[in-house]
């Protein structure tokens, strides 16, 4: 790693990534803060995955509006996280895993690698399986018939495609989860109830509320988006001159996610929670549309529901051999070809074999989608703190560390996750009342 400060900001990312692709001396004009909006936004659409639908229909089918308050909440978390992510990435010129592996050793690496593996491959066979449920809704054909070709094709498009041709993709599709803003107008719900649960904080211990904050906090905050925010940077190097770029984009795209969130649980909190239903299946969730808004609704959420596994998979397949890849100093990277990354490919094939195996093992889509959740949320913290401590390592970050006031919202926000984690974790072992 090069010494002088603007180093890995360009040039100073370790050779088994891709070459620079803008240099130190570009500097960006006005119309580069719109053209360059994707890796943010891409980051921030993939937050909103099947994983994080199911959850949020869950908690509004179990609190309606009452954890609406925390939907919004999200969205400074969010975007201290991802602004951490976006920095780390551009600084060190390396992915989370390879910062952690370089300067921590190996035993905080694996327990990194560990915790992404873990939540990863639970998500991927979940997603896979609600993006095959979503198809199912669409065309009346059973969901199992589309899981082993939805990771074809998707594994297809990572292993195909170049880096700036999989976003390219990716981008479009996002446009997609507006189907989610429709079903939830569709649903007319009673937007006093919606603005009391939003903007009145209310906070129990009761298991309903505690289950849904920690499956809430764990599928937003959850270790694979980040990690791929630190990677898009490392594919996409820059200069420090465009921090602030990428910054803006990656609070566009929080914004876009938590106003995906706050859409999802009020459709589902004026169905499902309204009238005392719960859904352990995707059909359910999108069928409880179907008495107040009609078969439009229920479509526009399966829309929705296709899209979001569409638009995640790729990352957490990605995000997964990436974090593997840089673990064992492998050669990494989607614009490379297959020949050159043999080894990076073959956890992308891996990922997908296991998620389809474990999607056609017959646990209901909604009731696996919450559990990826869960475990998400106790993972979760590992990540974040060392995300905090590469961050505000001088060192890794070529002499850039971030101040002192983004640190101490990551931290803030790290104690959060932290702590709901272990009053769930306390309530399952009988510790505290539940």
């Amino acid at each position: 790693m090069a010494d002088r400060p603007d180093a890995g900001w360009a040039s100073g990312a370790p050779a088994e990534y891709p070459a620079n692709r803008c240099g130190p001396a570009t500097r960006p004009r006005r119309r580069d803060y719109v053209k360059s909006v994707g890796p943010g936004v891409v980051a921030g659409a993939a937050d909103t995955d099947p994983t994080t639908v199911a959850t949020l229909v869950v908690v509004g089918a179990t609190t309606v509006y009452g954890l609406a308050w925390l939907t919004l909440l999200l969205l400074p978390l969010l975007a201290v996280v991802q602004t951490l992510a976006t920095r780390v990435g551009m600084a060190s010129g390396r992915d989370l895993e390879k910062a952690v592996t370089d300067n921590y050793g190996r035993r905080w690496s694996v327990l990194l690698l560990g915790s992404i593996l873990t939540v990863n491959v639970v998500t991927i066979a979940a997603d896979l399986e609600a993006g095959a449920a979503a198809m199912s809704i669409l065309t009346g054909v059973g969901g199992a018939w589309f899981v082993i070709p939805l990771a074809l094709a998707l594994l297809g498009l990572l292993m195909i495609g170049k880096y700036d041709e999989v976003e390219r993709v990716l981008k479009y599709v996002l446009l997609c989860l507006f189907a989610y803003g429709a079903a939830a107008m569709l649903a007319h719900p009673h937007w006093g109830s919606v603005a009391r649960g939003s903007l009145l904080p209310s906070v129990h211990l009761s298991p309903e509320y505690v289950t849904g904050a920690v499956a809430l906090l764990g599928t937003t905050l959850t270790t694979y988006m980040y990690v791929w925010q630190t990677v898009e940077q490392v594919e996409e190097r820059c200069s420090r001159a465009w921090v602030g770029v990428r910054e803006l984009d990656a609070v566009v795209g929080t914004v876009l996610a938590v106003a995906v969130f706050w859409f999802i649980l009020v459709a589902s909190g004026a169905t499902l929670g309204v009238h005392h239903q719960h859904a352990e299946t995707a059909e359910q969730a999108a069928q409880a549309l179907r008495p107040v808004a009609g078969s439009f609704a229920s479509g526009l959420f399966a829309i929705g529901l296709l899209a979001s596994a569409a638009l995640a998979l790729p990352v957490i397949m990605a995000s997964t051999a990436y974090a593997t890849g840089s673990a064992f100093a492998w050669r990494c990277g989607l614009s490379l070809p297959v020949r050159e990354a043999p080894a990076f490919y073959a956890v992308l094939a891996t990922g997908a074999v296991l998620g389809s195996v474990l999607a056609l093992a017959g646990i209901s889509p909604i009731r696996l989608l919450f559990i990826a959740s869960i475990i998400a949320g106790v993972a979760t913290p590992i990540g974040l703190v060392l995300l905090v401590l590469v961050a505000g390592n001088a060192q890794l970050m070529n002499h850039q560390a971030v101040g002192r006031p983004l640190l101490t919202a990551g931290w803030a926000v790290t104690a959060l996750v932290a702590g709901v984690s272990i009053v769930y974790l306390a309530q399952q072992l009988h510790l505290l009342p539940g």
